[in-house]
């Protein structure tokens, strides 16, 4: 299959990770990447490729999933309107099991809420269409990766004049979380792999400010194990040049300058806010959208009393952490034992792009819990 399968040549691979193996040995220091996007974070444990990298390069897990970075207090919002006896909320899938400060959607569903899984924001406008008689709220979320889907949706509802559509709007921006994680002293950096869907929206441009306010090397990259390679030979190739510039894997895919119909669309029917929470980084400017004041008729946290309120996370669960690339999923004191797949206490265990889910799902926590007990006998020793 074209742009699958050339990503996939073994030979491919081992020439990358030949020369990967030269360049780290000429650095002769520890290097830390942060993949930005989840879905980075289960390409490279699906294909074992942190296994395979030189001992001295570690990869660390970003909050580029939507659904992990989601605090409870919105998840308590939009259980509160699907709660409504004429309301039908709409929302992805991931969202489903994701554990607000009492209960999930899915429980709340269980109880008696309309709560419906779609695959587009168009079919929450269809659902509107097909029940006039209700109140139809999609529960928008994601980065700028889905936010161009829901304006065009709002667009539409806009010209076919539907009064009974809603959204309760979360989507979040990419490069002012970046930012914050650039800001934290305890999260010391070497380079990005930058995200390629959101990319995909926004282009390379944005990310300029990672190389020339923080001097760090920054390259988005496709999916395919190839892509991730060879992303991080660019990325290492930069270091050894004391290089810091924004490069581009993904080329078959990114622009520099992104879809500027996306673009137009987002820009038409969102405003920035000037603060929103981010589950585990806390409050970061400007880094939320909301519905602008054109298209107020179709905010639901208008049309809907919302608490607004920041609710603390379960204690047992070090998701915030894991996030910021602070800790590594094996080393929360609940995973994989209270908290799995199956019974999830945090959001990063929920979404198909958590990096918990990811270590869980192809077992390299096996190898993790092995080494953490070696480092216990250690201590005890």
């Amino acid at each position: 299959m074209k742009y699958v399968d050339e990503y996939r040549e073994p030979q491919k691979a081992e020439t990358l990770l030949t020369e990967i193996e030269k360049i780290s040995k000429q650095l002769n220091k520890h290097v830390k990447i942060m993949e930005v996007c989840g879905g980075h974070t289960h390409s490279i444990f699906k294909y074992g490729i942190e296994e395979v990298l030189p001992s001295n390069i570690e990869l660390i897990h970003g909050p580029g999933c939507p659904v992990c970075i989601m605090p409870r207090g919105r998840l308590d919002d939009a259980i509160s309107i699907a709660k409504h006896s004429n309301v039908i909320l709409t929302t992805f899938g991931d969202t489903m099991r994701v554990p607000g400060s009492k209960f999930s959607l899915l429980q709340a569903k269980a109880e008696g809420a309309d709560i419906r899984m779609v695959y587009s924001p168009l079919d929450s406008l269809k659902i509107a269409k097909e029940n006039p008689d209700k109140e139809v709220v999609f529960f928008g979320i994601g980065f700028e990766t889905t936010a161009p889907s829901t304006a065009l949706t709002i667009l539409q509802a806009a010209a076919e004049n539907i009064q009974n559509f809603s959204m309760f709007c979360n989507h979040v921006l990419v490069v002012p979380a970046l930012k914050a994680l650039l800001d934290n002293p305890d999260l010391q950096l070497d380079g990005f792999i930058g995200p390629g869907h959101v990319s995909m929206v926004i282009g390379c441009q944005p990310y300029e400010f990672i190389s020339q306010q923080y001097h760090k090397p920054i390259v988005v990259s496709g999916f395919e194990p190839i892509d991730i390679l060879q992303s991080i030979w660019m990325l290492l190739n930069q270091l050894l040049q004391n290089k810091c510039q924004v490069e581009n894997q993904y080329i078959r895919t990114v622009q520099y300058a992104g879809n500027k119909n996306a673009l137009q669309a987002m820009n038409e029917v969102f405003a920035v806010r000037d603060t929103f929470e981010w589950r585990g980084l806390g409050n970061i400017a400007h880094s939320g959208l909301k519905i602008c004041d054109r298209y107020a008729r179709f905010d639901a946290e208008l049309k809907f009393t919302t608490a607004n309120i920041q609710v603390a996370d379960n204690k047992a669960c070090q998701c915030g952490e894991i996030l910021k690339g602070v800790l590594k999923p094996w080393q929360c004191k609940v995973f994989g034992t209270a908290c799995t797949p199956e019974n999830p206490i945090g959001t990063c265990m929920v979404s198909s792009e958590g990096a918990c889910a990811a270590y869980y799902k192809y077992g390299r926590f096996a190898k993790a819990f092995s080494q953490l007990q070696i480092d216990e006998n250690k201590v005890i020793a």
